[in-house]
């Protein structure tokens, strides 16, 4: 659910309520090239890392609102990146290939692999981020952690020269970005001396079950897991979820508070968020470049809106009674333009509970707390929630705390 969004006037909800409710159809062919094209030449999400002149190749190559020309598109310029890469002598130079190849990749799944094609691309898209990833110092491991009748899939990345144990950061990526994306972005944790363990939140990625509301029983395990590796340190381990995986890290801060030393919840749904009305009027927002819908449904596994839409408020932390209860130390991040996440939504887990939290509201920012130029993502990250998570790491607790799980 990432995006990024422009709305002037007065930096109220029921603006960005009535900008949302106002769109009663996603974008068409020509809109979603026009609109992904001036994204490209911003860096605007989701064309984090994707130069225009690929952007302009892939975009001649649609034609139709087609999922399978949308994925063949963008894999054609990422193929000849690949190519580029696998004949270089020079690491650098292949290094730099695999990445934009990954990056092109990962747009041509995206929101979700909801046809063969996507699915494909997504493969593809994780071929080649692995093989950039074959020149990290320190290195990427890929974890394998089985649940139920399959596995967690995780990449795990630890400082080389921080004194054992290390604390960590368990990074939960959101509704169209991938544990790759966040690996990335965490990459600027390790000379911190903090190290990382990216994964998808459910129904993405390479997540073994598709999203619901006991579906946070996925990150239990992966806390199980990482309390077994002697090099990290269990109890300064700080979850960081983005939009939909801001969810899942809202609901940790709750279920796992004491096996957490906090929670950077950015964009999370709460509560209004999954309510029928607000649902219905969020559909189509221009703030999404395109496909919400469909990507949600993908997500949960279910097949129509009306069947998404009555399905919804189960996700409700309000309605799962956890608003309230005793909670890991939180970092609130968002804009008050949101019009993916309303306001409220920040403003009820804010207020609920004894505990204090911190929050960083961007009052011109949409989602994520993004504003076109001055905060996007990667200033937010390195400016507000990194230093946050090393002002929360750096603390000693006071004695040992055993997993209750």
């Amino acid at each position: 659910m990432r995006a990024f969004y422009i709305v002037l006037g007065a930096a109220l909800t029921c603006l960005a309520a009535e900008v949302a409710s106002s769109q009663t159809a996603d974008r068409s062919v020509d809109e979603i090239k026009t609109e992904t094209f001036a994204r490209s030449q911003t860096g605007a999400y989701p064309l984090l890392g994707i130069q225009p002149v690929d952007a302009g190749e892939a975009l001649g190559r649609i034609k139709s609102r087609d999922p399978d020309e949308w994925a063949a598109a963008w894999s054609a310029i990422a193929d000849g990146y690949m190519a580029k890469a696998k004949a270089a002598s020079d690491p650098r130079e292949a290094d730099a290939n695999f990445i934009k190849a990954w990056r092109l990749y990962y747009f041509g799944q995206w929101p979700a692999p909801t046809s063969a094609g996507k699915q494909a691309a997504y493969r593809r898209a994780i071929d080649a981020y692995l093989q950039h990833a074959r020149y990290f110092d320190p290195p990427l491991e890929v974890v394998r952690i089985p649940y139920r009748a399959g596995e967690i899939v995780g990449y795990l990345r630890l400082p080389a020269t921080a004194p054992r144990p290390v604390p960590l950061v368990l990074a939960i990526s959101g509704l169209d970005s991938r544990k790759e994306t966040v690996a990335e972005t965490y990459a600027a944790a390790l000379p911190q001396g903090i190290g990382f363990f990216a994964v998808d939140s459910p129904g993405t990625g390479e997540a073994p079950r598709k999203a619901d509301e006991t579906a946070d029983d996925i990150y239990s395990r992966v806390l199980d897991y990482l309390a077994t590796r002697s090099e990290i340190d269990r109890n300064r381990i700080i979850v960081h979820g983005q939009s939909f995986g801001g969810y899942w890290a809202a609901k940790l801060a709750h279920t796992e508070a004491n096996r957490l030393a906090g929670a950077v919840v950015q964009s999370p749904p709460i509560h209004r968020t999954f309510q029928p009305d607000f649902f219905r009027g969020r559909m189509y927002t221009r703030e999404y470049l395109f496909d919400l819908l469909p990507a949600s449904l993908f997500v949960y596994g279910l097949k129509s809106a009306d069947e998404l839409i009555t399905f919804l408020p189960k996700m409700s932390l309000q309605a799962q009674d956890l608003l309230g209860k005793p909670t890991a130390p939180i970092l609130i991040v968002g804009g008050t333009k949101d019009t993916q996440v309303p306001i409220d939504d920040l403003q009820l887990l804010l207020n609920s509970g004894s505990e204090p939290r911190e929050a960083w509201i961007n009052p011109a920012g949409g989602h994520m707390g993004r504003t076109p130029g001055t905060w996007p993502d990667p200033v937010i990250f390195r400016r507000i929630i990194l230093p946050w998570e090393i002002r929360r790491l750096s603390q000693k607790p006071e004695a040992p705390e055993s997993p209750t799980r």
